[in-house]
């Protein structure tokens, strides 16, 4: 069996502080997904009622910001940290989280667990998330192109409909793995039903909903975002967590805490996902305690060996420091 590369809790923390750090909120929980769903209906709400083409930009980049905190929604029911019964967690993971950006909870789970218990391994899923960088800047701006353009998103979402089919491994740390034992078409269909009923669900339901408002088009603004702003802050958000660090096998110096001011907090840092030192230390704990888990680590001084950040826009910069020869 692989070598976990964790950090024990008990190595920083009393089992009182641990115990404290735990306690879920159900309305504390709840009142972090409204907040999600507010700025999501704002987005709407703008382009309804100002239909020109600098409300579509804003909106979309908003509904990409957002579409990463329904990714986070199912991040953290995946860990059980939003409600304290893990059926609230499940539903409200997957209708809220998880369905809107076609995935489900209990697909998610396994594989990202994995990534806690060999983070920085050759075992961690989302390895490669973390590698490539620094580079070049016109490497980076053809990525983001590509995520902008539109291509990187229509590739995801055909890669994650294949996952659903058990045509490719389920993987969404930029890996494209096939199944080795290929199944039935018979088997494809009944994996599909299980997986895509749920999105199909929210999808048919989220489009009757503007179609009886009359404002149908206004879905579509959706998967406009899906398929280009959510790339973006996707691709940002991940590379601040674990890219760049000293050492990849070092839990210390694997993962990032990166300080995050209003527009970045929309853009790539929903539910507090920015405290990633926070979330992998006691990845349990609910997202809203990570500010007060912060402060106790730096009283604790944690950081002097843990690795902590200004600002997302440093990241970039450093991200883009290689320069051409």
């Amino acid at each position: 069996m692989p070598k976990l590369n964790m950090i024990p809790p008990e190595e920083i923390f009393t089992k009182e502080e641990i115990k404290y750090l735990m306690q879920r909120s159900d309305w504390r929980g709840g009142w972090e997904i409204i907040k999600i769903w507010l700025w999501i209906s704002f987005a709407f709400v703008l382009v309804a009622f100002f239909p020109n083409i600098l409300a579509i930009i804003i909106a979309l980049f908003i509904l990409g910001g957002k579409q990463l905190g329904c990714a986070i929604i199912m991040h953290d029911a995946s860990h059980y940290s939003l409600f304290k019964s893990q059926k609230l967690n499940k539903f409200i993971g997957n209708f809220f989280g998880a369905w809107p950006i076609l995935h489900n909870v209990q697909q998610y789970r396994p594989y990202h667990l994995k990534h806690h218990r060999y983070t920085g391994t050759k075992d961690d899923p989302d390895l490669k998330l973390a590698l490539n960088f620094p580079t070049y800047l016109m490497s980076f701006i053809r990525k983001l192109l590509r995520d902008f353009s539109g291509i990187n998103g229509v590739k995801s979402i055909f890669g994650i409909i294949a996952m659903h089919l058990s045509i490719l491994k389920y993987n969404l740390g930029g890996q494209v793995l096939k199944l080795k034992e290929s199944i039935s078409s018979k088997e494809k269909i009944k994996m599909a039903y299980k997986n895509l009923k749920g999105p199909i669900l929210f999808h048919v339901l989220f489009f009757l909903f503007f179609y009886c408002i009359q404002f149908w088009y206004l879905y579509l603004l959706w998967w406009l975002a899906q398929i280009t702003t959510y790339n973006f802050c996707l691709r940002i958000r991940s590379m601040a967590e674990h890219s760049m660090t000293s050492d990849v096998a070092d839990p210390y110096q694997n993962v990032r805490t990166t300080y995050a001011n209003f527009f970045e907090r929309i853009l790539f840092a929903p539910l507090y996902v920015n405290y990633h030192v926070e979330h992998h230390l006691l990845m349990g704990v609910p997202a809203y305690k990570y500010p007060l888990m912060h402060q106790m680590l730096l009283e604790k001084g944690f950081y002097e060996k843990g690795i902590l950040s200004q600002g997302y826009w440093d990241l970039i910069k450093k991200a883009t420091s290689i320069k051409n020869v």
